[in-house]
Order: C-alpha cells, then structure tokens, then sequence
C-alpha cells in the first residue's frame, strides 16, 4: 500500500487522473471500475480535459461502476446512472459502460449477472474508490464478515445521513442499495483510492494503520498487492 499526501483536493483529483490515464495509455481496452460521489469528481474532470484536449482516447475501454441505489429511478436526478452520466460519460468516448441495475425485478439475479459479466470482461484492471466516514467502500458496511460477490445492502444511519445533502430530505434517501462486494473489489488488479476532507481523517487512519476487521470494510485493501491512497492534508492529519 502507498499513501501520498497532497495539499489540497484538486492535487488529489490530479494525481488520481493521471493513474488512470497512465493505465488507459498502458492499456487502450482497458476495464475500468468506477465510483461515484464528490470524491471521484476533481478525476473525472481532469480525465475529461485530458480527452478534450486529444490527449486521452476512451475508445477501446469498458468501466464498471461500483453501486447504486436501489428503487431509485434511473433518470433520478441522485441516481449514479445520472451521476456518471453527468460527470463523465457524456463528456468522454468510453466504448460502454455499466452500472448496476438497482431497479430489477430479481435483484439477486442481477447482483449474480453483474459479477459474471465483470469476470467475462477479464476483470477490473483499476478501480477507483472513495471511503466513507466510517470506512466504508463502495456500499459495503461495516460488517461481522467480508462479503464477496455482488450484494444488496441495507444502508447504515451514518450512509444515509452523509447522503441527505444529494436529496431534498432525509425521507427521500434510498435505504438500500446494490453494490460490488469486497471480493470484487479486491479481484481488481490495481486499486485507487481518494479522500479528501477531515471526516476522512479517522477512516482513512483505521484503514491505514488499524487492524484488517469488517468493521472497517477499506481496512482489507492492506491485503491487496497494488493499492495507492491519495488523500489531502485535511483527511490525512491523523496518520
């Protein structure tokens, strides 16, 4: 694991960027998992002016995202379909992209498909990931086990609370959701993470020098062979 420590959160997005930028160049057809939420934005920006600028070509690459919310329309303005949609699909070539299906009629048949279609794909060649306030990654809660396989998950107090402010009141936040689980993750070959912000600060310090526990699902990623923490000073002050 390698944590890099930057100024501010427009250097992390930088940095992120140019990881997966490096990784598309490296590899045109790459596979790409995606994540969602304010910490992705400050990469997806510079990977847009990147492309815009005829310096990166998306093409030949697949993305993957990590989750979304479930009974949410996908039109939903909170939606991550409308998430990635506005913050990086419209503005890029990808060759296609995926998010799963919160709305299916068998859920667990899609959690099955949407594994058995990143396996058929070859596997995630970078993930991209966020952390929540209590260490959370992707949706995968803190837990009594590690999950593998794609899930739904019901959210916890402190998820839906960090969320509220993407939606007009608490009421209207979704209390579950459909998400990549820890295997997944972990079955990428190269994974990402970005935080930035002091309520990072006790997370990112539990998944960098805590014990590995479910309790604090980011704590695993110490087990992954090629992981890179970019954080801000604000959310590395505990370190």
């Amino acid at each position: 694991m390698q944590v890099h420590v930057f100024e501010n959160a427009q250097q992390v997005g930088k940095a992120a960027a140019v990881l997966f930028a490096s990784q598309v160049m490296r590899k045109p057809d790459s596979i790409l998992g995606l994540a969602t939420g304010s910490s992705p934005i400050g990469c997806y920006q510079e990977l847009i002016a990147m492309h815009q600028a005829g310096v990166l070509d998306f093409s030949q690459c697949v993305s993957y995202n990590l989750d979304e919310y479930c009974a949410l329309p996908q039109d939903h303005a909170c939606s991550y379909h409308t998430f990635m949609r506005e913050e990086l699909f419209d503005h890029i070539n990808m060759k296609a992209h995926f998010v799963p299906d919160g709305n299916a009629a068998d859920l667990a048949a899609e959690c099955k498909r949407y594994d058995a279609a990143i396996q058929a794909a070859g596997g995630i060649d970078m993930q991209l990931l966020g952390i929540g306030r209590n260490g959370h990654i992707g949706f995968n809660e803190p837990a009594d086990s590690f999950t593998y396989g794609t899930q739904i998950v019901e959210l916890t107090e402190s998820t839906i609370q960090a969320n509220r402010r993407f939606f007009d009141s608490e009421k209207d936040v979704p209390r579950r959701a459909i998400s990549l689980g820890i295997g997944g993750i972990m079955s990428a070959k190269e994974i990402v993470l970005v935080a930035m912000g002091e309520d990072k600060a006790e997370a990112i310090l539990k998944t960098v020098t805590g014990p590995v526990t479910p309790q604090v699902p980011a704590s695993i990623l110490r087990t992954h062979p090629h992981v890179t923490i970019l954080v801000d000073k604000a959310a590395a002050k505990l370190l």
